[in-house]
């Protein structure tokens, strides 16, 4: 995935560099920089044991570090994208600190919880909200702190992953179901008191025709991609709509140019490819007997693969524009790096079930 966003990458950014007065390899150079960075790290997250990911120093510092990085995008370093306040500038190098908490979160939420559990185990009490403080105050600070910068599509993520973390523990039920009500509750208010948001969501649901130049003009020209490209598309390179008519092209909305150049049958093959993926993800996560191991690949999946099918969905139309990466695909650094060490952490505790190990072995 990550060698094919390349290609796709370099094809549907070439022109627009060139328009910027930069090589059109630019953002293909700095896209491989990010990805040789990111196998470091999946290489990385693949030989740590399990045990590792346990140690709570070492998880609850680095959440620590990340909180503080999402709130540096509040301060003079941070950067305004499309009227999201979630990165941050240091010299020629832009981050995206959310990134970082999503892989954090998915490690750090499901480690709470075990504690509470065995806790639980030890003692013979019954749950008690009061139990569950630590993992609830590390999950409402992160969605909070993203919330803050206005990035919605990130914070649902995060409300994804968080929920998939207390739904996979021994979290009452009860209790789930009201707190996914409040999240619903409290993200229709953020909508709805946002003219920007609301005028997307209208735009998507009910019509472009009175904004075909203004909130639309973006997913209209990603059906016009889609729809160019028919059958079988019209060449890797051959894209009309990165001439600079396709918004973030090479970014949220690679998925348009795939469609366009690779045609339905390629569009296809990627979803497939991302449900393959989640497939397997979720069987080893089900078989695996150690829960901590099995929350983290479940968590993990509904990152990578709900993001993906957002971000589909997004392209296709079906959801309004959030403005999330296709993983392993999108061009930009935070979040090729995060998505490559989010699958060796996952390898790492895929590695820990049984029956990978006995077959491990044997090979």
């Amino acid at each position: 995935m990550t060698l094919f966003g390349l290609v796709m990458v370099f094809s549907s950014s070439s022109v627009s560099m060139v328009a910027a007065g930069a090589s059109p390899w630019a953002q293909l150079v700095s896209q491989m920089v990010f990805a040789l960075i990111g196998f470091v790290f999946m290489a990385i997250g693949w030989f740590l044991p399990l045990r590792a990911y346990e140690l709570p120093r070492i998880v609850y510092g680095l959440y620590g570090v990340c909180m503080v990085m999402q709130l540096l995008t509040f301060s003079p370093l941070g950067v305004e994208v499309y009227g999201n306040r979630g990165w941050i500038k240091l010299g020629p190098i832009q981050l995206q600190p959310a990134e970082s908490l999503k892989l954090m979160l998915c490690i750090v939420l499901p480690l709470a919880l075990q504690h509470v559990q065995a806790a639980h185990r030890r003692g013979g009490a019954r749950p008690n909200l009061k139990d569950y403080r630590l993992p609830l105050a590390l999950f409402v600070a992160a969605v909070g702190l993203v919330i803050c910068g206005k990035d919605l599509g990130t914070c649902m993520i995060l409300v994804f992953i968080g929920l998939v973390a207390f739904a996979t523990s021994d979290f009452p039920k009860k209790w789930l179901a009201g707190g996914g009500l409040a999240a619903v509750v409290f993200i229709t208010v953020f909508v709805v008191t946002s003219g920007n948001r609301m005028s997307r969501i209208l735009a998507t649901y009910r019509g472009c025709e009175d904004g075909a130049q203004t909130v639309c003009y973006q997913s209209t020209h990603a059906r016009y991609a889609i729809a160019s490209g028919g059958m079988f598309g019209v060449g890797i390179g051959n894209s009309r709509e990165k001439w600079n008519y396709l918004p973030a092209a090479h970014n949220d909305f690679i998925y348009a140019i795939i469609c366009e150049e690779l045609g339905f049958v390629g569009g296809l093959l990627v979803l497939l490819l991302f449900v393959v993926i989640g497939w397997c993800m979720l069987v080893v996560a089900v078989k695996t007997p150690n829960r901590f191991a099995s929350s983290l690949i479940m968590c993990m999946t509904i990152w990578i693969v709900g993001q993906a099918l957002v971000n589909i969905a997004v392209v296709l139309g079906l959801l309004p524009v959030m403005g999330l990466p296709m993983p392993f695909v999108s061009a930009g650094g935070t979040s090729l790096i995060m998505c490559l060490a989010a699958a060796g952490v996952c390898m790492s505790a895929m590695r820990s079930q049984p029956q990978i190990h006995a077959e491990r072995a044997k090979a």
